[in-house]
């Protein structure tokens, strides 16, 4: 056996076990095999019912990245993920690359997509790879494609060593130029400018980055929402969703405990961020209207970094420069720094606003230009066109959830329909078990909820189909067995007629009372798991108090 095949005879059977039995548990948990595992040419994907429920969410921004294999990991593992309303990584699904030929790309891509339900997504993010970009572009050509700053930084220095070694200030300028242009003009000036002073003007490999700077250098994609709103230091480095639970050394055989681990410490982390968002209030740093309303509406880290720019806009005064109608035009710039001014252009009628910064398209978070403009103008509240619900604490609920606003384009038949149904209830179930866990008073309400609609879900199986409209309980969405249809079959129909028309109204019946008893299962698998979590909480409760008493 050559080394690939011990590396699947070694763990690849572990993670298909693993896989089946997942969705053997849980229809909603997809995942796919391609070509020939066992001669280590073929691939695997899965997404678990939390990844795409989370991708409805915050599926507008996604990272594709496949580096474990180009960084000499043990595990060709490749991620799909994005950034939930804490600016947390989010996962939207897994990998195993065997086989990185373009069709096999392709393939991953186009099952990634299928298991996410057909969205696509606003951006994509890869690295540098060439068979990658042809696959963006096969499977994904209204996305936009970004290139990972970061992998052509870390290529550029590798290429450019020689350089580096000669020339201590090169990296320095070479990041100036990239990050520190606030314009295409500038960038380009720079860009000429730091080629002459090295004599890389003739170099090969700075021509063809360049040649793609409209997919990389940030200045050139700040038109298009990627959600950034960390430094990218932070992105680079904190915001990788198995940093410190994959590594070089982990095994096949470990990777599925580590993937379980990783789950399992972000989703604590998303609870207590969704706590302490809940839970506290932010120090407040002026007497803005606006900034109390921020701090009702973003989660904590969100709402910091728009604290951030508000604070900015009293070193950032607005100067009104042209007016037209409803149109009015201003120069917004720091103290000392007017020759970096930003242009806001200001609609009195709509009180709306658009900068030539374009942090808001970018980062869906408003910056100080157009809110120095909003202070001049005395818009005391932040018009609701600029909260993006995905950065606030409700961007789970409400009338935005998924659920509500895709049921009626749900299919009505076949396995498909089955998934996708139970798929569509298993989001409501999490997003209700997590609310109701939060207190005891929640908790008691939530397990009364469920214990009625345990007892709806088994009622309706016993009603008579041509006495009762039947309630699809699997979609959501109150589809029925409508009455006339009934009443049709007794008037001006054949025998035959009748006979046809009940078969399909029994088949319907059965077809529901199947499912319906699947989730009267599910929903009591759910109410065990509440009591077992109150009974969890009760000891902890107790032991306080005795600790207390102590």
């Amino acid at each position: 056996m050559n080394s690939g095949q011990r590396i699947v005879g070694g763990g690849v059977q572990h993670v298909l076990d693993y896989l089946r039995r997942m969705q053997a548990e849980s229809p909603a948990f997809f995942y796919a095999v391609q070509g020939d595992i066992g001669s280590s040419n073929g691939n695997i994907f899965w997404a678990d019912a939390t990844a795409r429920m989370n991708y409805h969410y915050f599926g507008d921004s996604i990272k594709l990245d496949t580096s474990y294999r180009a960084n000499g990991y043990r595990v060709p593992f490749a991620t799909f993920t994005g950034l939930n309303h804490h600016a947390q990584p989010v996962l939207f699904g897994c990998a195993l690359l065997f086989n990185e030929s373009e069709d096999s790309l392709v393939w991953l891509l186009q099952t990634w997509l299928q298991a996410m339900s057909g969205q696509t997504p606003v951006s994509i993010t890869t690295n540098t790879d060439h068979l990658i970009q042809m696959a963006v572009a096969h499977v994904l050509p209204e996305t936009h494609h970004r290139l990972c700053k970061w992998s052509v930084i870390r290529e550029t220095k590798e290429k450019l060593t020689h350089v580096c070694q000669a020339h201590p200030t090169f990296e320095t300028e070479f990041m100036k130029c990239v990050n520190g242009s606030e314009t295409i003009e500038e960038f380009e000036f720079q860009w000429k400018s730091f080629l002459e002073r090295y004599y890389l003007t003739d170099n090969e490999y700075l021509q063809s980055i360049y040649s793609a700077r409209h997919h990389w250098v940030p200045v050139f994609m700040r038109e298009t929402f990627v959600g950034d709103i960390l430094s990218d230091e932070e992105n680079d480095a904190k915001n990788t969703f198995f940093n410190g639970y994959v590594d070089a050394t982990t095994s096949i055989q470990l990777l599925i405990k580590q993937y379980e681990k990783a789950l399992t410490i972000w989703h604590e982390k998303e609870l207590k961020a969704d706590l302490d968002s809940t839970n506290t209030t932010p120090v407040l740093k002026t007497p803005s209207p606006m900034e109390k309303q921020a701090a009702n509406l973003y989660t904590r880290k969100v709402f910091i970094k728009f604290q951030e720019e508000l604070v900015e806009t009293l070193a950032n005064p607005a100067t009104k420069i042209d007016e037209s109608g409803t149109i009015t035009t201003y120069h917004v710039a720091k103290f000392g720094e007017e020759h970096k001014a930003h242009t806001v252009r200001f609609n009195t009628f709509e009180l709306t606003a658009n900068c030539s910064c374009l942090m808001f398209e970018f980062s869906g978070i408003i910056c100080r230009h157009v809110l120095s403009v909003f202070r001049a103008k005395n818009v005391l509240t932040l018009p609701s066109q600029y909260i993006l619900k995905r950065w606030t604490i409700n961007a789970k609920t409400g009338s935005g959830s998924t659920v509500e606003e895709h049921c009626l384009e749900l299919p009505t038949n076949s396995q498909e329909s089955l998934t996708m149904r139970h798929n569509s209830l298993r989001q409501e179930a999490i997003k209700f078990v997590e609310e109701g866990a939060k207190s005891i008073h929640h908790y008691n309400i939530a397990v009364n909820a469920l214990k009625e609609a345990a007892k709806k879900v088994a009622a309706a199986k016993k009603k008579n189909a041509d006495k009762t409209l039947v309630n699809n309980l699997v979609n959501g969405c109150n589809q029925v067995v409508d009455q006339g249809d009934i009443d049709l079959a007794d008037s001006g129909q054949s025998k035959e007629e009748k006979e046809q028309k009940i078969r399909q109204l029994t088949a319907e019946l059965e077809s529901v009372n199947q499912q319906a008893e699947v989730y009267r299962a599910n929903l009591l698998a759910v109410l065990k798991d509440m009591e077992e979590e109150k009974l969890k909480l009760s000891v902890k409760v107790q032991n306080a108090r005795l600790s207390l008493k102590e």
